[in-house]
């Protein structure tokens, strides 16, 4: 029993330490449709955002990087009303992964950064008018890896805590959004270690 013990032991800290001086790349795609009828008509809005992520893991384990977001997002109204929303976040993260065996780790990231948002409003495909807003973002989000093979897996997460602004110019809107949404929302990533 004292063999087998030490056997595992002894696998958990090699899979740790195989992990160190690797590099971390990884991300998220997601695409939302919905539709929302009225006695008078309809709206829909599509929307569309990609999340890749580079990180060097420079300890058994922690992982610093970037990452960056782009993201669109489209309502139209009945009667030729448009709202084009073009989203742009980039930033840096800190990860702190605890391998649990060979196939799971849990790990909690927090990132932060600078973000932007361009929206252009359509009255039947006239623009009538452009809003522009930066901002920041930060955030803490714990989640589950699963080591598909040689470090190539799958990353689970089911909400986060965060906090981010925008600042919208010519005499606009101050935005700020306080989160905690733990098992409101649910992720699903791919990352590889090189």
């Amino acid at each position: 029993m004292k063999k087998i013990l030490v056997m595992a032991a002894l696998a958990i800290c090699s899979f740790a330490n195989a992990q160190k001086g690797t590099i971390l790349v990884g991300g998220n795609i997601s695409y939302t449709s919905e539709k929302y009828e009225y006695q008078n008509g309809e709206e829909r809005t599509n929307e569309f955002s990609f999340s890749p992520r580079v990180g060097y893991q420079f300890n058994d384990n922690w992982t610093v990087g970037g990452e960056f977001t782009v993201g669109s997002a489209k309502e139209d109204f009945d009667g030729g009303d448009e709202i084009k929303d073009n989203n742009f976040k980039l930033g840096a993260f800190l990860r702190y992964s605890v391998p649990l065996n060979q196939t799971f780790s849990a790990f909690a990231d927090f990132g932060l950064g600078f973000q932007n948002q361009k929206t252009k409003e359509y009255d039947n495909g006239n623009l009538t008018s452009k809003y522009k807003a930066d901002g920041m973002y930060v955030g803490v989000t714990p989640a589950l890896f699963i080591n598909m093979k040689k470090g190539f897996g799958l990353n689970f997460n089911i909400g986060g805590l965060g906090y981010e602004t925008l600042s919208y110019d010519n005499n606009g809107p101050d935005y700020s959004k306080f989160y905690f949404n733990f098992g409101q929302t649910f992720n699903i990533g791919i990352s590889k270690n090189f």
